[in-house]
């Protein structure tokens, strides 16, 4: 990867849209792209932050839920248990919280940093901001959980936030 800093990309940005593609293989590159998303997330006060909202098409996500940073690459979904509601903010949907229904408890499977196999349940937070991550891997972006009249709303509110930038 180049040495350069890692930008933010905000709603509207056509690579928060874009389907990420599978890394084939963890390089150098890799592990120093973890490594420079993992400070735009805590540089952000984010809990998570995938790849494509620094505009890298791969299947990469960083998360701390507050038990330590997880660096994961081609997380997958295996397995769900029970769901719930909860209010999701976005560091690429600035000022936009919605009411999104994901499983408490998810089983994961990815690859580590060193390409070694990691398969573990993640639950409550940890579980929400890992799938709220992949949605980022798929362009799926919170707002797109919202009713018609929502997003309407919150378009207009992106729109007018980002004159005032």
């Amino acid at each position: 990867m180049k040495e350069t800093e890692l930008r933010l990309r905000i709603y509207g940005d056509k690579s928060l849209r874009r389907k990420a593609t599978a890394v084939k293989k963890v390089t150098t590159d890799e592990k120093n792209l973890l490594e420079e998303m993992a400070k735009v997330m805590y540089a952000n006060a984010g809990v998570g932050l995938a790849a494509p909202q620094v505009g890298i098409n791969k299947q990469i996500i960083v998360c701390d839920a507050g038990k330590g940073l997880y660096k994961l690459i081609n997380p997958k979904i295996k397995k769900r248990q029970s769901s719930c509601f909860m209010q999701e903010g976005c560091l690429s949907v600035p000022g936009i919280c919605v009411s999104v229904k994901r499983p408490k408890k998810v089983l994961v499977e990815a690859l580590d940093e060193f390409n070694k196999k990691l398969s573990f349940w993640a639950e409550d937070l940890l579980a929400r901001v890992i799938q709220h991550e992949i949605d980022h891997l798929k362009g799926k972006l919170i707002i797109d959980y919202a009713n018609l009249l929502q997003r309407i709303k919150y378009r207009k509110l992106l729109k007018e936030s980002k004159k005032k930038l």
